[in-house]
């Protein structure tokens, strides 16, 4: 279940398989001039990321899985095969059963087909890299980059910590601070105007060393860091497990979300470098810790827990992109309220009334949690990368 089944070129779209991955899908529609632009992860499959109603680092200008799934086909529990809409770009018929079922995690169907929505490849495209004295000063340069209205086409932070990681694990010689990483993409002018206001913004907020880069192999040089940044956080402490957590935050409170986190970190015993899709108020910790020692476990459990609640109390998210599963169904009543949690359950029954397809991810039973669920709970938060 891994082929293109048709790329409308004038449409810009094409419909897949779920078992696809993004890089082959691009490499599909390379001689197109459009590409996909959703990238989670290396490896990636559309119909994961259609589970997780995934994003990436160029959601801040292409948005969500949300936003770029036209139609799927679906077989539901009993058997039934249904698409849930046809290929054009709007429509106000019936019910949105497209976005019911991205993002719910296999709980009320299996995806056979998805009609993706496509992006013209940009005409330019320059990378920068820029270092900060704080990551509060840092944070605070992506929201006035997003309040100025300039459509970068990516804004990624870095904290110090991770900096170090990958420093250490690809022979970097980078200034162990706060970083920034933009991406300018568009027309020569759009690209050069883009720079000149960002550039403004980095030093009015004690930016220092704004570095850029139009040449690919330049680009790809400073994009490094970023793109090894999961696999160089275990560097920091050999053996360890990863506890890979995120949350999203309204972007007016991302610089005090972040700041919030890293003063709680620096009172613990345990690292946890981050790294944020800053201009989606999405951040990422990867807790390193010993599963096997208790007072570890407990303290990565402490982190990911006030991590969850301080962004639940900004009015964001226990989950920016990877979704709920079972690790972080506790936290969904608080996050959306009981009156949610009933709806969801409802359309659960109404849909799998037998509850084959995935029990217990994301709604716990209404006795409380499913206790075969829990058992993956720990296998699933704590994990090494691969």
């Amino acid at each position: 279940m891994n082929k293109v089944v048709k790329i409308n070129k004038d449409d810009m779209d094409v419909t897949v398989q779920p078992g696809i991955t993004y890089d082959e899908l691009n490499e599909a529609l390379k001689d197109t001039g459009l590409f996909f632009p959703m990238d989670p992860g290396p490896g990636a499959c559309i119909g994961g990321m259609v589970g997780t109603s995934c994003s990436g680092t160029h959601a801040v200008r292409y948005g969500t899985m949300k936003e770029n799934v036209l139609n799927l086909k679906v077989v539901l529990p009993d058997g039934t095969l249904v698409k849930t809409a046809n290929r054009a770009k709007k429509s106000s018929a019936g019910y949105d059963l497209t976005h019911l079922f991205v993002g719910s995690e296999g709980t009320l169907g299996i995806v056979s087909e998805i009609t993706l929505r496509l992006k013209i490849r940009p005409q330019k495209t320059a990378v920068s890299v820029t270092t900060f004295p704080s990551n509060h000063h840092a944070a605070q340069t992506v929201i006035e980059t997003m309040k100025s209205g300039v459509q970068i086409g990516r804004a990624e932070l870095l904290d110090e910590v991770m900096i170090k990681a990958v420093n250490q694990n690809s022979d970097l010689e980078l200034k162990e601070a706060p970083t920034l990483f933009f991406e300018f993409s568009g027309t020569d002018k759009q690209v050069d105007e883009q720079i000149a206001i960002v550039k403004d913004i980095v030093n009015n907020n004690k930016g220092q060393g704004f570095k850029f880069a139009v040449d690919v192999d330049e680009r790809e040089r400073l994009w490094t860091a970023r793109k090894i940044a999961l696999w160089s956080a275990p560097i920091l402490k050999p053996e360890s497990d990863v506890w890979i957590t995120d949350v999203c935050v309204p972007i007016s409170k991302l610089a005090d979300c972040i700041q919030e986190t890293k003063d709680d970190l620096d009172k613990s015993f345990l690292l946890a470098p981050m790294v944020s899709h800053a201009g989606d108020g999405n951040f990422h910790l990867f807790i390193l810790f010993n599963s096997k020692d208790k007072k570890e476990s407990d303290e990565a459990k402490r982190i990911n827990t006030r991590l969850v609640e301080r962004a639940i109390k900004m009015e964001g998210t226990c989950t920016g992109e990877h979704g709920v599963g079972v690790g972080k169904r506790a936290y969904l009543e608080k996050e959306l309220g009981p009156g949610a949690i009933k709806l969801m359950r409802t359309i659960k029954k109404a849909v799998d009334p037998h509850n084959l397809f995935n029990p217990g991810k994301i709604i716990p039973d209404e006795q409380g949690h499913n206790k075969e669920a829990d058992k993956e709970v720990e296998k699933e938060s704590q994990s090494k990368p691969k």
